[in-house]
């Protein structure tokens, strides 16, 4: 399946309508500097990374007397309980991994990293099966007792013209929308991919055992270096491994890059689509009534506490079928990711935003502005 059209710039987004048309609405006008404009002007200006809940932006908003006793009542209550059960659950995890690692030499993944990514037999099912489980675990802690999952993967074949190879392709990556942390926990209690992450993770106590059991590629982020080339690399042999060998892990990629607030849907990068293989897209959509577990622009340990003090949080997700690249896409990336963003963005009711890092970067900082002079 392909898509034909392509996102038209220099637009903030686009709402989605019916069979696909898109109606672009306009940047608004930048006289002022985003330091000196007001809340509404910054939220509406840098719409995709605006809180709208209960807890204002960067959740650091009045709230009312009612609010306030139901947070100081789970933070008294609720919190310590889901700290020490989570704490148990990646407990059980190291063990777990700990035992499947036992007498196994760690592989160099292209030089970018350390990690477990060939486990085979008994150990690497043992890692998926209870990975999946303990992650389930962990995200029932979170609060999300109950995940609707819509499965759009099997559509009814009639018109289509897939060729009987086509039909036996594996993907070789999940790609997603990126709203939060907790994209990663329903990703590993679905599949247990193997994702890109920071070369510290792999020293944390716990997680990194587990990150590199789950054949995670780690890279030095913060090196000002020209190590792309490596990363794209060694993330591309991993796909084209995923697809060629049913028991390796497919790669999870956000090609966003970045998180938003989960209503839009940002410019895609093109490394999960150079293998020319074929892709797994999923959408994730956090509906919630007080506190969003949408990060977008918050620190994160205010996040976690404000998550764990929700009684109860929501997860919708969205799988879409295989998206199998036409010759024209596989000879150009920045088409096969465009194209897969229109139609996750179609399927999704998502809007389409050109704004990237640099403008999120800009929002925070304004907010902090903002802070300091009230």
């Amino acid at each position: 399946m392909a898509v034909d059209a392509a996102t038209a710039p220099s637009e903030l987004g686009s709402s989605i309508r019916g069979e696909g048309e898109v109606a672009a609405k306009p940047l608004p006008s930048a006289d002022a500097p985003a330091a000196q404009e007001s809340l509404e002007e910054l939220d509406q200006r840098y719409a995709p990374y605006a809180r709208r809940d209960a807890y204002g932006p960067m959740g650091r908003g009045p709230l009312g007397a009612a609010e306030a006793a139901r947070t100081a009542v789970a933070a008294a209550v609720l919190l310590p309980l889901r700290v020490v059960a989570g704490v148990l659950v990646l407990v059980a995890y190291y063990l777990v991994c700990r035992v499947c690692t036992l007498w196994v030499e760690e592989e160099r993944a292209g030089g970018q990293g350390e990690g477990y990514a060939r486990l085979q037999g008994w150990r690497r099912a043992w890692v998926v099966r209870c990975g999946r489980a303990l992650s389930r675990a962990m995200l029932f802690v979170f609060g999300f007792y109950w995940i609707r999952e819509h499965d759009r993967r099997f559509p009814d074949a009639e018109g289509k013209d897939l060729g009987q190879s086509e039909l036996l392709e594996r993907p070789g990556a999940i790609v997603s929308n990126h709203v939060s942390y907790v994209d990663i926990l329903y990703h590993m209690s679905s599949s247990l991919p193997s994702f890109v992450a920071k070369r510290s993770v792999a020293r944390l106590p716990l997680v990194g055992l587990i990150s590199k059991c789950i054949g995670c590629i780690f890279v030095q982020r913060e090196s000002k270096t020209s190590d792309f080339k490596g990363v794209s690399g060694a993330v591309t042999e991993r796909i084209q491994r995923a697809h060629r060998q049913k028991n390796s892990p497919m790669m999870l990629l956000f090609p966003e890059g970045t998180t938003t607030n989960g209503d839009y849907l940002l410019p895609f990068k093109t490394g999960a689509f150079l293998a020319r293989a074929p892709v797994q897209p999923v959408i994730l959509r956090y509906p919630y009534k007080r506190f969003s577990p949408a990060w977008d622009s918050m620190d994160g340990a205010r996040h976690v506490f404000l998550l764990l003090c929700q009684f109860v949080n929501y997860l919708e997700v969205v799988h879409l079928p295989v998206y199998y690249p036409s010759e024209q896409e596989k000879d150009d990336p920045k088409l096969y990711a465009d194209n897969v963003r229109k139609l996750m963005a179609v399927e999704g009711n998502l809007i389409l935003s050109d704004l990237g890092l640099a403008e999120k970067r800009v929002y925070h900082a304004a907010l902090n502005g903002l802070s300091c002079r009230s």
